[in-house]
């Protein structure tokens, strides 16, 4: 399996190569160069296997170059006893009519950790397979539940290091102290003064400015990186759709080839992008619906073709879905258009006028497979409320997210397939937004005591990793401007590699 750019570079790479470099030459990002597919015999065969079963069958479709050897050490290391709270990894739930696939079983409580606690694992066997000797660093720009993810699964690991920005003030509190209190002498965090897009645009600038490479690289340094981006990170993604669908199976929920549908909430389009990976392998899936806060620029996408990024940016409950640059949809595009310089030109519009547009007849072709809508703050409360009502369940406001809008496109269309409403992050990660929605008052009250409040409420105990950020230690304290990002990055590249100093603020 070969990879190369979704723009106009032809270069063609192993997955490992692809894996280390992270983002193409020319700015694009990489996919497969063909597409793998399984057959209802592979499916079923999923249903008596682990997670970490599962896991190797699926990426070995995808990694042709890494050995079976390497990739079951990857999985082990990755999935393997202690990372996370329940043996399923990724359990499916029953709620109502709907069934839930929970994401956020391992160390840092959200989903991102289904991929970020792997993808370390393959970057570190990919270097030893290529022979690489600089050292590579890690550039993350986080709008909340990667950053820690990141930190958490590169924390030590050798020859990498990794730098994580975040934007200040648009965080919860109980990410912002997962991040500051990060242990490990490879690792750095620091705050953005503006938006994630603000971050995410700085750190791609990094990526894409030559002669700011060519210094690093002459200290012996290449960048990667660890969001979606890169393709390390969405492809263990796709693992956990074929997962839920036969734990589905297992649980005679469903019967073998019956099409479901899957409500994911969307930031940078990579979560629901691993799904539309899995429908084009093979896996039974009917409709995959995009579901957004107010920062809806997919949903406006995904119903008119136009991508529009200037728009107002809001703060809302659901923070990690606080975004305006989707950077996997390029993807989807490259997947849908088959045409590389139609996405360069894409890209390239939505970088100096802010916005491009695909045409009506790319549009239906997309809107086949996904459908699109979007939920107010004041609905996601409504939606805790109602679920914790009628079923006892605790959701966090962007399942609550997705929920809502499983149920509009439901309403909307009468759609009667099986829905599984993707749950990507423990409801401790916003206890505050979660109580407040479930009546209780929270206004001064210390983030501590509000674990506690919510684990009144929940049938599922606090995660340690939250309950241990009582005692931690805040080991973090950088912050810069968007425009400084890049001094901040040398300042850290070039610290001592046993002891890193901490970055003053540079604001």
């Amino acid at each position: 399996m070969k990879y190369s750019s979704t723009r106009e570079n032809a270069e063609q790479l192993d997955s490992a190569q692809a894996i280390i470099r992270g983002l193409a030459a020319d700015g694009g990002l990489f996919v497969p160069d063909a597409m793998p597919k399984v057959d209802m015999a592979f499916i079923e065969g999923l249903k008596t296997l682990s997670y970490e079963e599962r896991a190797e069958k699926v990426l070995g479709l995808f990694l042709t170059d890494y050995t079976a050897e390497e990739l079951s050490g990857c999985v082990t290391r990755a999935y393997g006893s202690g990372r996370f709270d329940t043996a399923k990894r990724a359990p499916v739930k029953a709620v109502g009519d709907k069934s839930v696939l929970e994401l956020w079983h391992g160390p840092t409580s959200a989903f991102k950790d289904m991929a970020l606690q792997l993808l370390p694992q393959l970057m570190s066997t990919a270097l030893k397979k290529t022979g690489e000797k600089d050292e590579v660093l890690i550039l993350v720009a986080t709008s909340g539940d990667t950053g820690k993810a990141a930190l958490e699964g590169f924390r030590d690991v050798p020859q990498i290091r990794i730098m994580v920005f975040y934007p200040q003030g648009g965080v919860s509190r109980i990410q912002q102290l997962q991040m500051l209190t990060q242990e490990g002498h490879n690792v750095n965090v620091t705050a953005v003064t503006g938006n994630f897009d603000d971050a995410q645009s700085g750190v791609k600038k990094i990526f894409g400015d030559k002669a700011f490479n060519e210094a690093l690289a002459e200290k012996g340094i290449r960048l990667s990186s660890a969001n979606s981006i890169n393709w390390g990170r969405l492809v263990p993604q796709i693992v956990y759709y074929f997962s839920a669908y036969a734990d589905l199976l297992s649980a005679g929920t469903i019967e073998p080839g019956e099409a479901i549908d899957f409500t994911v909430p969307t930031g940078n389009f990579g979560d629901i992008l691993a799904g539309f990976y899995a429908k084009c392998m093979g896996l039974p899936v009917h409709k995959l619906v995009c579901a957004s806060n107010a920062n809806n620029v997919l949903t406006d996408f995904l119903r008119t073709g136009v991508y529009d990024r200037q728009r107002d940016f809001f703060k809302t409950l659901s923070p990690s879905m606080d975004i305006l640059i989707s950077s996997n949809l390029e993807r989807l595009l490259y997947h849908m258009a088959e045409d590389k310089a139609k996405v360069a030109s894409w890209m390239q519009q939505l970088q100096q006028e802010g916005r491009y547009d695909i045409g009506s007849e790319l549009l239906a072709k997309i809107q086949q497979t996904f459908w699109a809508d979007w939920t107010a703050d004041a609905d996601t409360e409504a939606c805790i409320a109602d679920v914790y009502e009628k079923d006892h369940y605790v959701a966090d406001p962007h399942t609550a997210v997705a929920w809502s809008v499983a149920e509009k496109y439901q309403q909307a269309t009468g759609d009667a397939h099986h829905m599984v409403v993707v749950s990507t992050a423990s409801p401790y990660k916003f206890n505050g937004s979660v109580l407040d929605a479930l009546g209780v008052k929270t206004a001064g009250v210390d983030e501590f005591t509000l674990l506690d409040e919510l684990q009144a409420k929940n049938s599922d105990p606090i995660p340690e990793g939250l309950a241990s950020l009582r005692c931690k230690e805040v080991r973090h304290d950088g912050v810069c401007a968007p425009a400084s990002m890049e001094e901040a990055v040398m300042a850290f590249a070039t610290a001592d590699s046993v002891n890193y100093p901490r970055l003053k603020s540079r604001a």
